[in-house]
């Protein structure tokens, strides 16, 4: 049986039980902490959009909480100067290297880039760092799903989906630094595929970076096109 224990958050004192992570417990507890990358059930979380730090009591750094463990009596604070300072420049360098055209995007007003800017007062475009974002539309090889890596925010949920659903994910992450993007290992035959099923990967992408292609697509059955033109009529805005 898991025991609860009591912590202070911003100064409100709220109960979890153990087993769950500091980001994990401010959210259930409508405590908003901004964080990309994280995903309920991760058991080791990648804090790779270091978005998500709080500070506590007792510690000489602020701490990413999508991999803190609470503890009883932890006092933490989710808004202090040094840790919206960090977050709003990892924001801003995660906005550097994203091409913002909100207009023209399927995730404008659901997209969570536009809610920490908000939430951060940090302006969507950056103009203080050079745009990193890539311009061109990147073919990664999947013959029923296209790609924007000038969209894609790098938060991984997309490799994560793959493999909790199907036992290891056909996407991966390929080349390094700016240049890094997201691939595709599996066969290029869409008939061996379990993607027209799933399109987990598509549903979770939070900038819609990762989308189904229209119907039509060379090459395909008839049978795999007539399947994406009924899933492209229903994800239309993708």
């Amino acid at each position: 049986m898991k025991h609860t224990i009591r912590l202070t958050v911003d100064g409100k004192e709220i109960e979890a039980e153990e087993g769950k992570n500091l980001l994990q417990v401010c959210l259930e507890n409508g405590i908003a902490i901004p964080h990309l990358c994280y995903m309920e059930g991760m058991e080791n979380p990648p804090a790779s959009c270091r978005l998500c730090f709080v500070e506590i009591a007792g510690t000489n750094h602020p701490l990413p909480s999508c991999r803190t463990e609470p503890r009883d009596g932890m006092v933490v604070n989710t808004q202090s100067p040094a840790v919206r300072q960090l977050q709003r420049s990892a924001l801003q360098l995660l906005l550097s290297a994203h091409r913002v055209d909100c207009r023209n995007c399927p995730s404008n007003k659901r997209c969570p880039l536009q809610q920490m800017a908000k939430l951060l007062g940090v302006s969507l475009k950056v103009k203080h760092l050079d745009s990193l974002a890539s311009e061109v539309e990147t073919e990664m090889g999947h013959p029923l799903l296209g790609y924007d890596p000038g969209r894609c925010v790098l938060c991984g949920k997309c490799i994560y989906v793959c493999e909790k659903h199907h036992g290891r994910s056909l996407l991966t992450f390929a080349r390094r630094g700016f240049n890094t993007r997201v691939g595709f290992m599996g066969k290029r035959d869409a008939t061996d595929l379990p993607c027209l099923g799933c399109l987990a990967c598509t549903e979770i992408c939070p900038v819609s970076a990762i989308y189904l292609k229209d119907a039509g697509v060379p090459d395909l059955p008839s049978s795999i096109n007539s399947g994406l033109a009924e899933l492209t009529g229903i994800h239309g805005d993708h």
